[in-house]
């Protein structure tokens, strides 16, 4: 393990039966307090960002805007926020996607994509992979191409990477914890 996974790990806390009984919630607020590991996680994606050529970074709705945002500035580049139907104003594309119970949309401002763009999707962590996957077509059908995916953490146990795989058609997709 790598000093910075050392510390990124040590600024996570598991919190036992939440949202439901028998699921361990990965809570990253210690991290995001302490600003020598959200420094340290800002670099990490700042650096995917160069190493993918992005032009702009899309952050996923509500945690990625926390992680996106500060990559993006760090990186040079501009920040787009992918948000839950309903929340943006003016004209959107959206995107609909099946959740384990039901269904949910997301939506961009597809003015701000455009064909010359290449986009890095951060989010804070890879679960199933529906909304990182949603996310993915909703880039695509802007015009703009998609450059990776950046995760702080992927839990490996929910497929999420065999399931998104596909769908990056050879863009990378780097997890800086796997859990």
């Amino acid at each position: 393990m790598t000093g910075i996974e050392e510390l990124l790990l040590s600024r996570i806390r598991d919190v036992a039966d939440y949202p439901e009984p028998g699921v361990m919630f990965k809570d990253i607020t210690p991290l995001l307090a302490d600003p020598a590991a959200f420094t340290a996680l800002t670099d990490a994606l700042a650096a995917i960002a160069a190493n993918t050529g992005a032009t702009k970074v899309v952050g996923l709705e509500a945690r990625g805007f926390i992680l996106g945002a500060p990559v993006a500035v760090r990186a040079g580049l501009g920040f787009i926020p992918v948000r839950k139907a309903g929340k943006l104003p003016g004209a959107t594309l959206s995107q609909a996607y099946d959740l384990e119970y039901g269904s949910a949309e997301i939506e961009v401002h597809a003015e701000d994509l455009s064909a010359d763009d290449r986009i890095l999707i951060v989010d804070d962590v890879l679960a199933t992979g529906g909304t990182a996957e949603a996310s993915i077509e909703l880039i695509r059908r802007a015009g703009a191409e998609v450059a990776g995916l950046a995760v702080l953490m992927e839990l490996g146990f929910l497929s999420g990477r065999a399931r998104l795989e596909p769908a990056l058609q050879g863009a990378p997709l780097e997890a800086l914890l796997v859990v």
